[in-house]
């Protein structure tokens, strides 16, 4: 077993170095959609070979890591500076059975999640790496409970550790100072969905979960904790009668007030109708604000314009009759950010997919789990066939909780078998960029509060060279993800073609990682 506290440099890595390709171009002009793309490194990888996972260390630089199980469990990790330089690259050598659940850049240090991939103990490691020296720690925990981990993050005292157990949601206490585990006061009384866990400059921390109150609706429970893990307040939201909150993303002002915002819908429905908006005061008192979908200006914008119209005009009609407006949708609540004197609810809308078939061609029942909303890869003898995102919309308030203005972004080219943001926000002065990537493409569109400055616009992810060339299909686990101020960092699996004079088309296979930034207007 490990020893704990002990330092350790980087051994050699003993399987065969992979091929680097560094190829730093000048920041273009910007394009019609302000993105401008700079520097980009390609790793070479052979059809088989493991890709890399990738972790944002800010305005430190990136790291890429991928574990090999055979010959030895080892762990390669390369780091890259903001300025895409390779500033070191080497392997650690794991305990055998230990697998890689999470990580997380905190100041200066790189810290991975290990645990026991057979379960054969609870018991959770901490690979703590300090991206200067490139030296490393390696902690135990004592953990006793067999939970289904989700969220990682970490604090100035403790790593925070969220998850289930027998569905129930529970969020573990790891003292950096002791090495000791607990579990985070005030959770594990009930099953529920754990919506966020958000940590604070202060070392403080929420912890947000979704469940039923004493009167069966579904709400959210809001749980503020100390530097040490204490339980200082648990707040429950008070839905309307005949309303369900089904999400919720929380934020803290300036004043002390704190702001949660998600999604609400019927009992026992996977749909939601609209947004609730609620501001908590440092006592308790909460004012709660809802908006139907069909109060949004720009909500039905990803539609085309006929259709638009005539979901508008049958709104329009209800209303003026008196009558109920009925909008099914399910959306994803993202982000819940600050915004000039503001904030923004980032949210995206999607259906699941699924095709018919003969029920007994498959031998058993696959469960696909994901924390969002669980789908059954077989569900009435249909097939689930991916997620299909039909748009983002993006939603303007005040403190209180006063919707101020709304907009939306269609996406409705994207399907994907895991769940998982794609639109990310870019604030620029007085306008925003949405912009998301897929198939090797970059969508952007600029707004500022409900009006358009420019419409959805693509252009390609930039290769190295001119006579490279990316076929259709041949982009593979392509994401955008933030990195720091206006940057970005998109990254994925391609096969990548090249045909020189008159010669057979080339073709390689390369993990690849671009700086994408957003020019200021």
């Amino acid at each position: 077993m490990f020893s704990t506290l002990i330092k350790y440099k980087f051994s050699k890595l003993k399987f065969a170095p992979l091929s680097l390709f560094i190829f730093s171009i000048l920041i273009t002009h910007a394009s019609e959609a302000q993105v401008a793309q700079g520097n980009r490194l390609e790793f070479s990888l052979g059809e088989l070979d493991t890709s890399f996972e990738v972790v944002n260390a800010e305005e430190k630089g990136i790291f890429l890591y991928r574990q090999f199980v055979l010959p030895d469990n080892s762990l390669e990790l390369i780091y890259i500076d903001t300025a895409f330089q390779l500033k070191w690259r080497g392997a650690i050598r794991l305990e055998k059975n230990l697998s890689v659940v999470r990580t997380k850049f905190f100041n200066t240090s790189l810290y991975v999640l290990l645990r026991f991939r057979d379960y054969s103990r609870n018991d959770l490691f901490m690979l703590i790496i300090d991206a200067d020296k490139s030296t490393y720690t390696i902690e135990e925990f004592r953990n006793y409970i067999p939970m289904q981990i989700t969220t990682f993050d970490m604090t100035q005292r403790a790593a925070l550790v969220g998850g289930y157990f027998n569905r129930i949601p529970i969020v573990l206490y790891l003292s950096l100072a002791d090495k000791k585990s607990k579990v985070a006061p005030g959770l594990f009384t009930e099953t529920g969905e754990l919506t966020q866990v958000r940590t604070y400059d202060d070392g403080s921390f929420d912890v947000l979960v979704s469940a039923r109150n004493l009167q069966r609706q579904q709400t959210v429970y809001i749980r503020n904790y100390d530097q040490e893990g204490t339980l200082v307040n648990k707040i429950p939201l008070e839905p309307e009668r005949n309303k369900n909150f089904t999400f919720g993303r929380s934020i803290k002002t300036h004043n002390g007030n704190q702001v949660v915002a998600g999604t609400y819908g019927n009992r026992n429905s996977e749909y939601s109708k609209g947004i609730y908006i609620a501001s908590i005061d440092p006592l308790g008192s909460q004012q709660i604000q809802y908006y139907s979908y069909g109060d949004l200006q720009n909500f039905f914008k990803y539609m085309k314009s006929r259709r638009e119209q005539r979901v508008k005009n049958r709104i329009e009609r209800r209303k003026a009759k008196g009558l109920k407006i009925r909008l099914n949708y399910r959306l994803m609540v993202h982000e819940l950010v600050p915004y000039q004197n503001q904030f923004i609810l980032l949210g995206e809308a999607f259906y699941p997919r699924y095709i018919y078939s003969d029920r007994s061609f498959f031998g058993g029942f696959y469960q696909y789990n994901y924390s969002y909303a669980p789908y059954s890869r077989i569900q009435n003898g249909r097939i689930f066939d991916g997620y299909n995102y039909t748009h983002a919309i993006v939603i303007g308030f005040n403190a209180k909780g006063k919707l101020l203005w709304d907009n939306s972004f269609e996406i409705n080219d994207v399907k994907t078998f895991e769940m998982e943001q794609f639109v990310k926000l870019d604030d620029q002065q007085q306008q925003l960029a949405m912009i998301y990537l897929y198939n090797h493409q970059l969508r952007t569109k600029i707004i500022r509060d409900n009006n358009v400055l420019e419409g959805k616009t693509m252009e390609p992810i930039k290769l190295n060279s001119d006579t490279d060339f990316v076929r259709k299909g041949d982009t593979e686990k392509s994401k955008l993800e933030y990195w720091y101020e206006h940057n970005f960092y998109a990254y994925g699996v391609q096969k990548i073609s090249n045909t020189r004079q008159n010669r057979s088309e080339l073709k390689r296979k390369v993990f690849f990682i671009n700086r994408i930034k957003i020019a200021d207007p």
